[in-house]
């Protein structure tokens, strides 16, 4: 197994570095590209992530996961969050941005030429991650298949309303609190803004809508996180698309962070499983 580990790809619209992790069997063989996209909070390491790899290299996928530019993380601390200031300035479009940025780099990379397909590539999206798949995919026609785990049907109805939001607006930012780290974490107001001013590219609901690609919609039956609507509203939205409702599976897909077992969650690995079938299906 090739495993590079920390890779700072170069953004053409800002300085941050996109930290990226590649996963391949060198074997000249042309394989599928899969890139994951994390979640709210979320980086490229966290829980049972890293534990998944081992079985999409073992059906000859070629896999890439990465941390958001300005998901708080730095090359030099790719977990947890010592970037306060780069988490407050993120928005949808640079996450759009990013992810553009990625499948742009695996592709046009020398080094994996003979080890790719770039005619088949398949982005895989966690929670917000999912929103931001589910875009992607809708706009990039390079993009093939398209799964969303866990994933969110509507960014806007995340924003506060009434007086809240103009105590944000005064403020020029809010915080919230992350559960495992204490931090707080901040969100400066032109993340609201930056959403109302691409209000229709960040709409999901056109996205699913104008899909015309493969979509699979993975759910938990116990999420209190990203309730199961939303899946079944992605599912509505695109008939086409094939929901799996996962049974007593949580928002994380059964992992925890930090994850200590050598083996993924059952129920991560039932996630994992039926993706790579998913991918493979003719």
């Amino acid at each position: 197994m090739k495993k590079l580990l920390n890779i700072p790809v170069k953004s053409k619209i800002h300085s941050k570095p996109i930290v990226t992790d590649v996963f391949f069997n060198k074997n000249n063989l042309k394989k599928p590209i899969v890139i994951f996209c994390h979640g709210y909070k979320g980086y490229k390491d966290w829980g049972a992530w890293n534990l998944m790899v081992n079985e999409f290299l073992k059906n000859e996928s070629f896999f890439v996961k990465f941390n958001f530019s300005h998901n708080g993380g730095t090359l030099e601390n790719p977990i947890d969050f010592p970037d306060l200031k780069a988490f407050g300035e993120n928005n949808f479009i640079l996450e759009l941005e990013d992810l553009e940025t990625i499948i742009n780099w695996v592709i046009s990379n020398s080094e994996f030429i003979n080890e790719i397909d770039p005619e088949n590539i398949t982005l895989i999206g966690h929670s917000r991650g999912g929103g931001i798949v589910t875009l992607k995919a809708s706009e990039n026609k390079k993009v093939k298949k398209v799964v969303s785990w866990s994933g969110v049907s509507d960014f806007g109805v995340r924003f506060p309303v009434g007086e809240p939001l103009k105590m944000w607006q005064k403020a020029g930012v809010s915080y919230i609190e992350n559960a495992r780290t204490k931090q707080q974490m901040p969100h400066y107001f032109q993340f609201y803004t930056n959403f109302k001013e691409n209000e229709d590219r960040l709409t999901i609901k056109n996205a699913a809508e104008n899909l015309k690609i493969p979509h699979l919609i993975v759910h938990g039956e116990n999420d209190e996180v990203v309730k199961l609507v939303e899946a079944k509203n992605l599912h509505k939205w695109n008939s086409k698309s094939e929901l799996i409702i996962i049974e007593n599976m949580n928002h994380p897909l059964g992992c925890t962070q930090p994850w200590s077992e050598p083996e993924m969650p059952i129920h991560l690995a039932e996630v994992v499983d039926r993706t790579i079938q998913f991918i493979l299906k003719k």
